[in-house]
């Protein structure tokens, strides 16, 4: 007996609603987000000039008058030099808070090697106040050694390199704080060793200042002034 065979068709299930995944995507928080963007520049604005205005910085310090009484080499029974300089030095404070200054040093160099320092007293600068301090130096009978080549040279050409150098510290009151500060100052100046008299003076604002002085020793006048300032 032959058995029946009947065909069977398979075919897969439809999809469960129950296992699909539906993603909602919210709406785009772009504008809240962007107020909030544009805010934060603007309030950035009133802190960064704050900053600008009240970080502390160095004093300023300035040459603004020299005045040479004298100045005279001895060549025998050695190589020695006298020299009378007085300088009238600018201090300015440059922040909205005031600065005390401990003291003000200048020294007196010849080709790189100090010759002498002297100090002034310190003081107190009111915000955004100057003050201007006169500073004597004095040498007598300063013997030169290691230059004393380039002393006779300038002392035949009637003009004398000299260097000043200048610094100032004190504190800064910033609140309940007392912040450092420092300035230097070099400069050059020429100077005739004849007439006395300063014949050049120039400056460039720099962190440190050299001044170099020629003198010219027939007529004992400053034949020139090379400055540079910084603080």
């Amino acid at each position: 007996m032959a058995g029946n065979h009947e065909s069977a068709s398979y075919s897969l299930p439809p999809p469960n609603p129950s296992n699909q995944i539906d993603v909602v995507v919210p709406p785009n928080p772009a504008p809240k987000n962007r107020r909030h963007i544009i805010r934060l520049p603007a309030a950035l604005i009133p802190l960064s000039a704050a900053v600008y205005f009240f970080w502390p910085s160095d004093p300023d310090l300035k040459i603004v008058r020299y005045n040479l009484n004298n100045i005279q080499v001895h060549t025998s029974p050695k190589l020695a030099i006298d020299i009378s300089l007085v300088l009238t030095v600018r201090v300015r404070n440059r922040n909205f808070f005031s600065f005390n200054y401990n003291s003000l040093l200048v020294s007196l160099g010849y080709r790189g090697r100090e010759l002498g320092v002297a100090k002034s007293k310190g003081g107190k600068l009111t915000a955004r106040g100057s003050s201007y301090i006169d500073t004597k130096v004095e040498l007598d009978g300063f013997e030169i050694l290691h230059d004393a080549f380039y002393l006779l040279r300038d002392l035949a050409k009637g003009s004398i390199p000299l260097d000043t150098n200048m610094a100032v510290k004190g504190k800064l009151g910033l609140l309940f704080y007392q912040v450092p500060l420092k300035a230097k100052v070099s400069c050059g100046i020429e100077v005739n060793t004849v007439d006395q008299t300063i014949t050049r003076q120039d400056w460039d604002p720099e962190a440190k200042l050299s001044c170099e002085i020629d003198v010219n020793s027939n007529n004992q006048t400053i034949t020139k002034s090379d400055l540079s300032l910084k603080v």
